[in-house]
């Protein structure tokens, strides 16, 4: 039980940088606005994404972990459908969380999107999001869980507690001494 809260730290540090980076290169080179850290914390990390993500992990991946490969491709449809639901839903309560916490929410530019809803979520970002949950749990979760099977605990745990460290110091200087 130990080991799996471990693991999952580990899936939401990775997924949370990850999608600061997804963040930042969208920003910087596709949408040509320069370099912003998107995050709500100073280090690269966006803990939404982080939070997207394991809610794909422990909800979506148990409708294809056990299934044969070519059902799983079969599920490709409903598993993007499922990711993008969820991956909203995450993405508005964030931004009501955020605006409550620190008034305001860092995706804010939903406004100038075709269908959007109180700038909150829109369904552009909604669709990458769907693209997004397939990519995770099709590729890249897999390649983790495997790389994860492979350590020792004791590497784990020493992970963990640098992983953990770094948050509280992060979250303690953006909302206590900031």
């Amino acid at each position: 039980m130990i080991r799996k809260f471990e693991e999952y730290l580990i899936y939401f540090t990775v997924y949370s940088v990850m999608g600061w980076l997804y963040e930042v290169i969208l920003e910087t080179f596709i949408y040509g606005w320069g370099f912003s850290n998107r995050g709500v914390l100073f280090g690269p990390y966006c803990p939404v994404y982080g939070v997207g993500a394991l809610l794909f992990i422990i909800t979506v991946n148990r409708f294809i972990a056990k299934k044969p490969k070519i059902e799983r491709f079969k599920l490709i449809p409903v598993v993007f459908i499922l990711c993008m639901i969820t991956a909203t839903f995450v993405e508005l309560a964030a931004a009501y969380i955020l605006e409550y916490f620190t008034g305001s929410w860092p995706w804010q530019t939903y406004a100038g999107y075709a269908i959007n809803f109180q700038a909150r979520i829109a369904l552009s970002p909604s669709i990458r999001f769907g693209i997004g949950g397939i990519i995770i749990l099709y590729i890249i979760q897999p390649y983790l869980e495997k790389r994860l099977l492979h350590l020792r605990d004791n590497a784990l745990n020493i992970i963990v507690i640098i992983i953990s460290i770094v948050f509280i110091a992060d979250i303690v200087c953006k909302f206590v001494i900031m």
